[in-house]
């Protein structure tokens, strides 16, 4: 009986959405943006040797057909990547109003989301008084800090000190539909932030705010602060069933590797391993090796766009496609006759591009497992429904198979 491994490479776009101009970063279209091709010129033309050196080296999703998906989605040109494809290969387009995680991951698994998000203005304070009010009474305390749009790692640097001081969670948000909560795991405490986050998610959810997420951290004033691995998402639960949910109900095993449990509130799935992006690289190894006849192996990795994207850096995202791509080589001889590998992404985040924002970008559709030749131009959920055709399973999405 056929498996499938369905990998997100987080943020990893290819440019070239139709509705790019109205998405922005600040005042700025996304409009060109292009994660990928643009990597590439900079590594090319010797921008991105911090840790690595010269042409960006991904032979692995050349072969699949990296390069040949990217000239498709657009025409912004790139060195490099210019092998012939072996796998099957193509580009997808999002319609979901959002470049965020749970839009093009929800429509990855089937759904659109049918609703538009509640985003907050880029203004200082970003949230409603009451709303404000609200976490501060959850949390005990008589306000919040924060209360305005900030990147994780500037906002606990500036305001960790008075956090420890006074006990006052900090409270951030993004371009994305989100609420973030940032706390000390000592003196604030791990449990209680978990605990506040669990608590004011169904408010939030209410207003059709995508996720609430807990954002621990450690450290001090003189040492510096640094977030750590415990982070949690309290997303939406998806208002419709989704290709975990189909799959489970053809009484068939789902598991699920990195934030996909987060992101789809565990509906539909069976098991999670969690972890740094090398030790979800493990997992995945894991599932190849053992997972069960029929089974959906679901994963996002996810640090190309948290440590990477987000903050700009063009190197850092350059070194960790060429991890993936090398740790993709030892995995690929490993598959069994009959599984599927889909490697594909969510939305974009150009390290190249102004602001800190992810970039409205179509993504590569890369399979492994099922033959040759160009899958085209197709939907985000026509990625569901190609997963549900190889497994054999019932879609009751709007996708069409490309296999």
């Amino acid at each position: 009986m056929a498996r499938a491994f369905l990998v997100v490479m987080d943020s990893v776009g290819i440019g070239g959405a139709p509705d790019s101009s109205t998405f922005f970063n600040g005042d700025l279209p996304d409009l060109g943006a292009n994660t990928l091709a643009h990597i590439a010129q900079a590594c090319a033309a010797g921008q991105a040797e911090e840790g690595r050196s010269g042409p960006l080296n991904l032979p692995n999703l050349e072969r699949l057909g990296l390069g040949a998906a990217m000239r498709l989605a657009s025409a912004v040109p790139f060195p490099g990547l210019d092998g012939t494809p072996q796998g099957r290969w193509g580009c997808a387009a999002e319609i979901s109003r959002g470049k965020d995680t749970p839009s093009g991951h929800w429509e990855l698994a089937g759904l659109p989301v049918p609703w538009d998000w509640c985003f907050f203005p880029d203004t200082q304070p970003a949230f409603p008084a009451e709303l404000s009010a609200y976490v501060a009474q959850a949390a005990g305390c008589d306000r919040i800090l924060g209360d305005c749009h900030a990147p994780g790692t500037a906002i606990i640097e500036r305001l960790g000190a008075e956090h420890m001081q006074s006990g006052r969670p900090i409270v951030y948000t993004s371009a994305d539909s989100v609420m973030q909560i940032a706390a000390h795991e000592e003196t604030f405490g791990l449990e209680r932030l978990l605990d506040l986050c669990q608590r004011i998610a169904p408010h939030l959810h209410a207003m059709k705010v995508g996720r609430v997420i807990a954002r621990p951290f450690v450290g001090s004033a003189a040492e510096g602060f640094r977030r750590t691995t415990n982070r949690r998402d309290y997303a939406i639960q998806p208002p419709a069933p989704v290709l975990t949910n189909w799959v489970q109900q053809a009484g068939r095993q789902v598991h699920a590797i990195g934030k996909i449990g987060d992101i789809f509130s565990m509906t539909g799935i069976d098991t999670l391993k969690k972890g740094t992006d090398a030790t979800l690289m493990q997992h995945l190894a894991q599932a190849i090796e053992g997972a069960e006849e029929g089974s959906l192996t679901f994963a996002n990795f996810v640090e190309f766009d948290s440590l990477y994207g987000h903050r700009r850096d063009i190197a850092g995202y350059a070194r960790a496609l060429e991890w993936f791509d090398a740790e993709l080589g030892k995995l690929l001889p490993r598959l069994r006759q009959g599984d599927m590998l889909l490697l594909t992404a969510d939305h974009g985040n150009d390290p190249s591009w102004p602001g800190t924002d992810h970039t409205r970008e179509q993504v590569p559709v890369l399979v492994a497992g099922c033959g040759t030749g160009c899958i085209g131009n197709c939907g985000f959920v026509d990625v569901a429904a190609s997963v549900a055709a190889h497994l054999g399973v019932a879609s009751q999405g709007p996708g069409r198979s490309f296999l």
